[in-house]
């Protein structure tokens, strides 16, 4: 059942989804070559507990506050001693728990100077966000979004993974509904006033399919392939949809 949110619960999320557009940004800055993911974890989970706790850590016994997904990794990277490269690129997924309500967004960042098709992988699916975004409205389908992320995306002859996808958020990390990154237009769910839910288009350079990896939490793509993530957390209110976590 989708939980529909009243303006003060809206409000509560927005200032957890700025707190969480501020951690992200702290934890940005360090993405460097020489830089472990563990050391970039250990700096999110201290942000974290300033305010609230991270969403992840102990989610279905996830040990981490922060997933760091790193080249083929596509989600629920696990902080470790491995240590960023220059040329590498590396997704930022985190979540906060915040006065009783969840927020999650993800970027993908490049290690230095990446080159032009990694490059090219950030730009697009940071676009393809937008163009998801741009669909969010009261009376639309949650078929138009995954429509417009996945046209987009196959026009630039990159690839949506389509075993992952959005979902609706707030008292719970995971609610209904899912938000798909494929589709078609006027299908699914009518998207109301009140929804708030996660769009998060997750793109690779080459085949969909994916595989788990050793640490039986990440997944990565089956042929080696980069991946890349962008999330935001979104509200449908009475002004149109409105960005929680920019």
């Amino acid at each position: 059942m989708i939980q529909i949110k009243s303006a003060e619960e809206i409000a509560v999320m927005r200032e957890g989804g700025a707190i969480l557009s501020e951690i992200i940004t702290e934890i940005k800055k360090e993405v460097l070559p020489g830089k472990s993911t563990e050391e970039l974890n250990r700096l999110g989970e201290g942000l974290f507990f300033k305010y609230g706790r991270p969403s992840f850590k102990g989610y279905e016994n996830f040990p981490a506050g922060v997933c760091l997904s790193l080249n083929e990794e596509i989600v629920h990277g696990v902080p470790s001693k491995r240590i960023l490269k220059e040329g590498d690129i590396l997704s930022l997924d985190i979540g906060l728990f915040y006065k009783n309500f969840h927020t999650d967004m993800a970027i993908t960042v490049p290690v230095g100077k990446v080159d032009s098709e990694a490059a090219r992988l950030l730009r697009v699916t940071q676009k393809a966000l937008k163009e998801g975004i741009k669909r969010a409205k009261e009376g639309s389908f949650f078929g138009d979004i995954g429509e417009a992320i996945e046209k987009y995306v196959n026009s630039q002859n990159f690839t949506v993974l389509k075993n992952f996808c959005g979902h609706g958020i707030g008292r719970e990390l995971h609610e209904d509904p899912q938000v798909l990154n494929f589709g078609r237009k006027n299908t699914g769910l009518e998207i109301k006033k009140g929804m708030v839910f996660c769009i998060e288009p997750i793109i690779g350079t080459g085949f969909w399919e994916a595989e788990m990896a050793e640490t039986g939490f990440t997944y990565k793509t089956k042929d080696g392939s980069l991946a890349a993530h962008f999330e935001h957390t979104v509200a449908v209110t009475e002004k149109g949809v409105e960005i929680l976590t920019a």
